[in-house]
C-alpha cells in the first residue's frame, strides 16, 4: 500500500516539474516574441515596463489566460508604424485594441494569420483603401471596430460571412461607394455604426430588419435616401435608433415606439411626411428627436406617459392640435422643443413643477392662454423661448427669480403688465426680447451684467430712459421704438460703447441729441425718427467708423448737414422732414440720396436731378456786385477761351486715343471660363478704376465690379504691373487656375474666369460681401468693425466649421490632395451670410496621388501661422494646413493677432504657455464674445487648436478629426451642441481635445 502511494506521488511530482518546466518555456517564448514586436513598432517610450526580467501576464498592456498572453491593449501609444505579422505568432491572441495611433497602411491582412482572434480594434488612426473582399477570414470576429480611419470604397459583401460579429463599427471613414445587403446576415449582431460616410446615395436595405439582436444602430448623415424599410418592425431589440440627417422620406414605422426597450430615436432632418405612430409603448423612452421633417397631424397622447423622457425634440414640422395630456407632469423632462409647427391650445401649468427644465421653446405656434408660471421651479431654466403665439398675461413673477436664465423671447405675442424688476436683474440673462405685446411701466437703472440684447418694440413703455443706463455696459442691441417715452435722451447712453444697433423711433423724445457720441465706435445703426428732437445734428456721428444705417427724419434738426456724415459708407440714409439748411454735402449729390433730404425747404443741391432747390439759383441779394474793372472781365473771358480750346484738343486726342486702343486691347485679351458667365471680358477691362478698387496686396490689386447686367458683383484680381510678370507671379497665378479651375465646393471660393495678356493675368471670382475673417476680428477704421463684439461667438463657430470644411475636402477628398500653404484669417473670405469660404490658392500645391508629403523648393506662407517643421526642412503634408487652421482657431476664441499676442510672442507660444501655467482657460477667452452660454464650446476649440499648432506634425489630427469635432460642437442641422462623453455620444473625438465612450462602458477623457 505504502509503496503504491509512494509510486503515484513520484509521478504527480514529475508532470507538475515537467508542467512548469513547459509552462515557464512558453513564458519565455511569448516574452521573446513580445520583446521583438515592442522594437518592431519602434520601441514606443510608452512600452517602457516590457523587460526581459518580468513576466508578460505582469505588463500593464497584457492580460493572460492559463499563462498565456491572449488579451494586448496598445490604444494610445504613439504607434506609427505598419502592424508586423508577428503579432499572430501569439498562438492564443484573442483581443487586439490598436486604437488612438497613427498607424498608416492599408487594412492589416496580416492579421489573417491569428485564427483564435475575437476582438480587433483598429479606431482612430491612419489606415487607407479599401476593405479587403477576404475580410471574412477573420472568421472568429466578435468585434470589429475600424472608425474614424480614411477607409474609401464600398464596403465588401464578404463582411456579412463572420457569423460570430455581435459589435461592427465603421464611422467616420471615407466610403464613398456602397454597403452590402449582406450585413443582414449577421443574425448574432447587436451593435452596428455606420455614421458620418460619404455613401453612394442608396436605400436602407430591407435585409437589416432581420438583425432580431441589434439593439444599437446609428446611420446618422450616410446618404440614404427613400423609405424606412417595413422589415424594421422587426428590430424588437432595439434601444438606440439614429437616421438622422439624411433625405429618407415616408413613413416611420409604426411599431417603432412600441419596443420596450427602446431609450432613444433620432431621425431629425429627414423627408418623413407621415403622421407618428400612435403607439407609444415604449416606457424607456429617453430621448425622441423626429424635428425638421414634414410630420403631420399631432402628437400621440402615449407621450405625455413617458415616465423617462428628457428629450423631446419636435420642432419644424406641420404638427396640429393640443399638446398631449400629461407631457407637463414628466418627471424627467428637461429639454421641450416643439417650435414651428401649428400647435394650438393652452401649455399645461404644471411645466416645470414635476421636473428640472433647462430648455422650454413653442415659439412660432397658436398657443393661447397664459405662460406657465412654474417653468423655472427646479432652478435650471435657461431658454425661454416662446415668441409668435396668441399667449396672454402677464409674465409670472416666479421668472423674476430665476439665476440661471440666458434667454427670455416672448415677442408678437399678447402679453400685457410690467415686467417683473428681478428679470432685468437676472444674474445670467443675456437676451431680453418682448417686442410687439403690450407691456408697460419704466426701463430699470441696472440690468444683468452681461445683458446684450434688448428689444422691447411696439409695447407701451413710458417715462424717460434711466441716467442709469450707463451700467449697462454689455449692451450690444437695444430697440425701443414705438413705446411712450418721453423727455431727453441722456447723455449717459453715449457711455454704451459696445452698441451696433439702437432704435429709438416713434417715441416722444425732445431736446437735443447727445454730442459725445464718439464712443460709438461700433454702432453701425442708428434711428431716433418720428420724435421732437430739436437742435444741431452733432458733427461727432460724421466719425463713427460703421455707421451704415442713419434716420433722423420726422423731427426738429436745425442747421446744415455735418460734412463729416458725407464720408460715412451709408446704405440707407434718412434726414427727411426736418429744418435743415444749407447745401447737402456733395458724396450725397446724386439720384441714390435723392429721397434722403424731403421736406426740408432751406436744403439745397448742385444736381438738377435730386429734388431739393438748386444751389445755383440764388436770389439776387445772395448773388456778389458785379465787378466794374473791365480789366477782370476781359481776364476771365480770355481765360474760359483758352481752357475751352484746350479742353476740347484734348477730348479729341484721348477720344481717338481710347478707340484705337480698346480695339487694339481686347484682341490682346485671352478669357478662358470655369463657370457660366452673363459679362465679357470687356465689361471687366473698362472698370479696372480707382473707384472700384477694394484691396491691394503683394501679388497685385483687387477691385470689386459691379455687372450691368444683373446686378452682380465679381472680385477680380489683377496679377501684375506695367512690366512683365516675373516668374513667381506668373507660377501663382497658374497655381490659383490650376486648383480653382478644376474643384467645386461650397466652402471653397468660386473663379468664375481668368483674362490674361502679356503684362497682367486678371483673376474673376464671385464677390464675398463681408470681405475676410481678418478684417472682422482685427479689423480696420473702415466699412469693418474694429470691435470684437460684432462677430458672435455662434457665428464664428459657423465660420470655422465652414473653412475646416473647405479643408477636409481639400485634404481627403479630392482625386489628388491640395495643400493650401497659407492658410490664415485674411484667407477665410464670408459671404452675405458670413458662409466660410477658403480662397488665394496661390501658393497652394497638388500632392502627387500617392505621395504623403511635398518637398518645397522654398518657404511660403504668412508668419504666425507656419507650422514649425516648414520653415525648416520646406517638405510638407497636409499637417502644416492643421496647423496653419489651429491658429485661425486661437484667433476666433481669444479675438488676439497670430504674430501680435505678445512682445515677445506669437499667439501660438502666448496660448501655450498660458496653459502650461495652468491658468483658467477663461482668461484668455475673447471678452468681446463670453459667455456663460458659450464658454463650453468656446473652451472645446481653444483646446483643438492647441492640439493642431502641436510641434510635431504626427501628433496633430486630421482635418477629418477637427472637422468632426467641430460639427458635434456646433448647434447647426437642428441639434444642440453635442456635450462629450454623452450617454449614447460614442463618436470618437480629437486625441486631446475631448472624450468618447469606451468599449466598458466608462468616458474615457484626453486631455490637452
Amino acid at each position: 500500500m505504502s509503496e503504491t502511494w509512494f509510486t503515484s506521488l513520484f509521478f504527480f511530482f514529475l508532470i507538475s516539474i515537467t508542467i512548469t518546466v513547459i509552462h515557464s518555456q512558453a513564458i519565455n517564448d511569448e516574452r521573446t516574441l513580445l520583446l521583438n514586436l515592442k522594437q518592431q513598432l519602434g520601441n514606443p517610450p510608452s512600452l517602457s515596463s516590457w523587460n526581459s526580467s518580468s513576466s508578460p501576464c505582469d505588463w500593464p498592456e497584457i492580460y493572460c489566460t492559463a499563462g498565456s498572453v491572449t488579451e494586448l491593449y496598445l490604444n494610445d501609444k504613439n504607434i506609427n508604424t505598419t502592424i508586423p505579422p508577428s503579432f499572430c505568432d501569439l498562438k492564443n491572441l484573442t483581443f487586439l485594441d490598436l486604437t488612438w495611433n497613427f498607424i498608416p497602411g492599408e487594412f492589416p491582412t496580416t492579421l489573417y494569420n491569428c485564427s483564435k482572434l475575437q476582438f480587433l480594434h483598429l479606431s482612430q488612426n491612419y489606415f487607407v483603401g479599401q476593405i479587403p473582399s477576404d475580410i471574412d477570414r477573420l472568421s472568429s470576429l466578435v468585434s470589429l471596430d475600424i472608425s474614424a480611419n480614411n477607409f474609401s470604397g464600398n464596403i465588401p459583401p464578404s463582411i456579412g460571412k463572420l457569423p460570430e460579429l455581435r459589435r461592427l463599427y465603421m464611422h467616420q471613414n471615407l466610403f464613398n461607394g456602397t454597403f452590402p445587403k449582406e450585413i443582414g446576415n449577421l443574425s448574432n449582431l447587436e451593435e452596428l455604426g455606420m455614421a458620418l460616410n460619404p455613401f453612394v446615395p442608396m436605400e436602407i436595405p430591407r435585409e437589416f430588419g432581420f438583425l432580431k439582436k441589434l439593439w444599437y444602430l446609428w446611420m446618422k448623415e450616410t446618404n440614404l435616401i427613400g423609405e424606412i424599410p417595413e422589415s424594421f418592425n422587426n428590430l424588437s431589440s432595439l434601444q438606440f435608433f439614429d437616421l438622422s440627417i439624411n433625405n429618407l422620406e415616408g413613413l416611420i414605422p409604426s411599431s417603432l415606439f412600441s419596443f420596450e426597450n427602446l431609450t432613444t430615436v433620432f431621425l431629425y432632418k429627414n423627408h418623413l411626411s407621415n403622421e407618428i405612430p400612435k403607439a407609444v409603448d415604449a416606457l424607456k423612452l429617453v430621448k425622441v428627436d423626429l424635428s425638421q421633417n414634414n410630420l403631420t397631424g399631432t402628437i400621440p397622447e402615449g407621450f405625455g406617459k413617458l415616465q423617462s423622457l428628457s428629450f423631446f425634440n419636435l420642432f419644424s414640422n406641420q404638427l396640429t392640435g393640443e399638446l398631449p395630456e400629461g407631457i407637463g407632469s414628466l418627471p424627467a423632462l428637461s429639454d421641450f422643443k416643439v417650435f414651428q409647427n401649428k400647435l394650438t391650445g393652452v401649455l399645461p401649468p404644471e411645466f416645470g413643477l414635476h421636473s428640472k427644465l433647462e430648455t422650454f421653446e413653442v415659439s412660432d405656434n397658436q398657443f393661447s392662454g397664459e405662460l406657465p408660471g412654474n417653468l423655472c421651479a427646479g432652478g435650471v431654466l435657461q431658454g425661454l423661448v416662446a415668441h409668435t403665439n396668441n399667449l396672454e398675461g402677464g409674465i409670472p413673477s416666479s421668472l423674476g427669480d430665476c439665476p440661471s436664465l440666458l434667454i427670455f423671447q416672448l415677442q408678437n405675442n399678447n402679453f400685457s403688465g410690467e415686467i417683473p424688476s428681478g428679470l432685468w436683474r437676472s444674474f445670467n440673462l443675456s437676451s431680453l426680447m418682448l417686442s410687439n405685446n403690450s407691456f408697460s411701466g419704466e426701463l430699470p437703472s441696472e440690468v444683468a451684467w452681461n445683458m446684450s440684447r434688448v428689444e422691447i418694440s411696439d409695447n407701451k413703455f413710458s417715462g424717460k430712459i434711466p441716467a442709469g443706463i450707463s451700467s449697462w455696459s454689455s449692451l450690444v442691441v437695444f430697440k425701443a421704438s414705438n413705446n411712450l417715452f418721453s423727455g431727453e435722451i441722456p447723455k449717459e447712453i453715449t457711455n454704451l460703447s459696445n452698441l451696433i444697433t439702437l432704435l429709438l423711433d416713434g417715441n416722444e423724445f425732445t431736446g437735443e441729441l447727445p454730442s459725445e457720441i464718439i464712443s460709438w465706435e461700433s454702432l453701425n445703426t442708428l434711428n431716433v425718427s418720428n420724435n421732437s428732437l430739436s437742435g444741431h445734428i452733432p458733427a461727432a456721428i460724421g466719425s463713427l467708423p460703421d455707421l451704415i444705417n442713419l434716420d433722423l427724419s420726422e423731427n426738429r434738426f436745425t442747421g446744415e448737414i455735418p460734412y463729416g456724415i458725407g464720408n460715412l459708407r451709408l446704405t440707407l440714409l434718412n434726414l427727411s422732414s426736418n429744418q435743415l439748411s444749407g447745401k447737402i454735402p456733395e458724396q450725397f449729390d446724386n439720384l441714390a440720396y435723392e429721397n434722403s433730404f424731403l421736406n426740408n425747404a432751406e436744403l439745397c443741391a448742385d444736381d438738377p436731378k435730386v429734388k431739393l432747390r438748386d444751389c445755383n439759383s440764388v436770389s439776387k441779394r445772395d448773388r456778389p456786385k458785379k465787378s466794374s474793372s473791365k480789366y477782370v472781365a476781359l481776364i476771365i473771358s480770355l481765360a474760359i477761351s483758352v481752357s475751352l480750346v484746350m479742353f476740347l484738343t484734348v477730348f479729341f486726342i484721348v477720344r481717338d486715343y481710347k478707340r484705337k486702343k480698346s480695339s487694339q486691347d481686347l484682341e490682346t485679351w485671352k478669357l478662358t471660363s470655369f463657370q457660366r458667365l452673363n459679362f465679357s471680358e470687356w465689361n471687366i477691362l473698362s472698370n479696372l478704376i480707382d473707384d472700384n478698387l477694394i484691396g491691394v496686396g503683394g501679388s497685385g490689386k483687387v477691385y470689386r465690379i459691379k455687372l450691368d447686367q444683373s446686378g452682380q458683383s465679381v472680385a477680380v484680381k489683377n496679377i501684375g504691373n506695367c512690366q512683365k510678370l516675373d516668374h513667381k507671379l506668373e507660377q501663382e497665378f497658374l497655381a490659383e487656375v490650376e486648383i480653382l479651375g478644376s474643384i467645386r465646393h461650397r466652402n471653397i471660393v468660386k473663379l468664375l474666369c481668368c483674362i490674361s495678356s502679356d503684362d497682367s493675368k486678371l483673376l474673376v471670382y464671385e464677390y464675398m460681401e463681408n470681405r475676410s475673417l481678418d478684417k472682422w476680428l482685427h479689423g480696420n477704421k473702415g466699412s469693418f468693425s474694429s470691435n470684437l463684439a460684432v462677430l458672435s461667438w455662434p457665428t464664428r463657430l459657423k465660420i470655422a466649421v465652414g473653412a475646416a470644411q473647405g479643408l477636409c475636402y481639400m485634404h481627403h477628398e479630392c482625386p489628388t490632395p491640395i495643400i493650401h500653404r497659407d492658410v490664415k484669417s485674411s484667407n477665410i473670405l464670408l459671404d452675405s451670410e458670413f458662409k466660410a469660404k477658403i480662397a488665394d490658392f496661390g501658393l497652394a500645391k497638388i500632392l502627387a496621388r500617392h505621395a504623403s508629403s511635398h518637398t518645397m523648393s522654398t518657404v511660403a506662407g504668412s508668419f504666425g501661422y507656419l507650422a514649425p517643421e516648414y520653415a525648416y526642412t520646406t517638405k510638407v503634408d497636409t499637417k502644416v494646413d492643421v496647423y496653419s487652421f489651429g491658429v485661425v482657431l486661437l484667433e476666433l476664441v481669444t479675438g488676439r493677432e497670430a504674430n501680435s499676442a505678445d512682445e515677445s510672442m506669437g499667439l501660438v507660444e502666448w496660448a501655450r504657455q498660458h496653459s502650461f501655467e495652468d491658468k483658467s482657460i477663461v482668461e484668455i477667452l475673447d471678452p468681446g464674445v463670453k459667455e456663460s452660454s458659450c464658454l463650453e464650446e468656446m473652451i472645446m476649440v481653444y483646446k483643438i487648436g492647441i492640439v493642431c499648432t502641436r510641434s510635431s506634425p504626427s501628433t496633430r489630427p486630421s482635418m477629418k478629426e477637427v472637422l468632426h469635432v467641430l460639427r458635434s460642437w456646433c448647434p447647426e442641422d437642428g441639434q444642440e451642441a453635442k456635450k462629450v462623453g454623452g450617454e449614447f455620444d460614442v463618436a470618437p473625438l480629437l486625441g486631446g481635445a475631448g472624450a468618447y465612450k469606451s468599449e466598458e462602458g466608462d468616458n474615457k477623457v484626453y486631455n490637452v
